[in-house]
């Protein structure tokens, strides 16, 4: 499905989250921790932790499950480890381990070893409304627990709740959590576990933005995928371009170019103005077919001379460029070099999928530097 839309109001539109029809989503959830154990070795895991009702469980409905921040109220708190599984793609494919507020690292029926073993990254969430003290407490713990066992984990820290915070209260919040933990960890002689720190909220984009960062670190084919965006965005005249997981909304990756929140904010909206309009005008009669898929794009001029383009890349992920109205006007060159993106994003999944040592993604990369470095000359 193609939608061509022109709305000058779009361009402040940056405080709305989450507009996805809730059958648009990931589909089972919450599962407990002891059902299919054995799945659990095969993907990347994330655990989420932190105190009780610091908003783990409201994270993980929100971004993944297309929950209106304002229902994550009446959630009950967790008082079991729920293992949800993430599957949207072969990149995006992971694990999210949601625990308790009160698990006890020191209780001997706690398995460190079969938690953290397996473990890609340690998401640790911190109310920022309320005392941390007692919450960096227990990061402490959590991290140099975790970092004895697997010293390759990623230690993230959600700052959360940050909404109700002014600017000014956010940075000294962040700088003074930064100074705490690091002190803590040096006194621990832990000074090689590097904790990034991330301000996030459910009320607006940057929670998307935090987990984004999360599980870029999770994907060794990202170099790979900014190599891509590069070579496109230079041949075609594009601003910036974002490779996003349609559902949760997550960009995968982007170029090289600093990633500017408005922007992002921008590309968010794009995806969910084309979601819901084809779920009402995409679908046959019987409501059969498909929301997305290879057929869908869009273009969305806004008022400031400044175009929104969205492409199909495979049936979860899609392209979002910002460009000038003048550059889009080589429209048959960006068509013609989108598909060149396309093909080798399609190469990149099927080398993920060979045997190990089958093909590398380096002599991959050689070959498409030089076929998209030719192909945006030629046109």
């Amino acid at each position: 499905m193609s939608i061509q839309y022109e709305d000058p109001t779009l361009a402040g539109s940056y405080d709305v989250v989450g507009s996805f029809p809730k059958s648009f989503g990931y589909g089972a959830e919450e599962q407990d921790l002891e059902e299919n154990c054995s799945t659990s070795a095969d993907k990347p895991r994330i655990l989420l932790m932190g105190l009780r009702r610091s908003g783990k469980s409201s994270i993980q409905k929100v971004v993944f499950h297309k929950m209106s921040p304002n229902e994550t109220l009446f959630l009950e708190s967790t008082n079991k480890i729920y293992k949800d599984d993430i599957s949207s793609s072969s990149f995006v494919n992971f694990q999210i381990w949601d625990f308790p507020g009160q698990v006890d690292f020191l209780d001997p029926t706690f398995d460190s070893e079969m938690i953290f073993k397996g473990t890609g990254a340690l998401i640790f969430v911190i109310d920022a409304q309320d005392d941390y003290i007692e919450a960096l407490e227990r990061l402490h713990l959590t991290v140099s627990r975790a970092y004895k066992v697997n010293p390759d984990i990623n230690f993230e820290v959600f700052i959360h709740k940050v909404d109700g915070l002014s600017d000014d209260h956010k940075i000294e919040t962040q700088r003074d959590i930064h100074q705490r933990a690091n002190d803590e960890l040096a006194d621990a002689n832990l000074e090689k576990l590097h904790l990034s720190l991330y301000l996030t909220s459910i009320y607006d984009h940057s929670i998307f933005e935090a987990f984004s960062k999360v599980v870029q670190k999770l994907l060794p084919q990202l170099p790979t995928l900014e190599n891509l965006l590069n070579i496109f965005i230079s041949h075609s005249g594009i601003e910036k371009a974002f490779l996003f997981d349609v559902v949760s909304k997550i960009y995968i990756a982007t170029d090289s170019s600093p990633v500017d929140m408005q922007s992002y904010e921008l590309c968010c909206d794009m995806i969910d103005v084309v979601i819901d309009v084809s779920c009402i005008y995409g679908l046959m009669q019987d409501g059969s077919g498909c929301a997305y898929d290879k057929e869908s794009s869009a273009i969305i001029r806004l008022n400031n001379s400044t175009v929104l383009y969205l492409k199909e890349v495979t049936k979860f992920l899609a392209l979002v460029c910002i460009l000038r109205e003048e550059s889009f006007e080589r429209k048959g060159l960006i068509e013609y070099n989108f598909h060149c993106f396309r093909k080798a994003i399609h190469e990149v999944f099927e080398v993920g999928n060979l045997p190990q040592g089958a093909c590398s993604s380096s002599n991959n990369l050689t070959g498409l530097k030089y076929a998209g470095a030719h192909n945006g000359s030629a046109v």
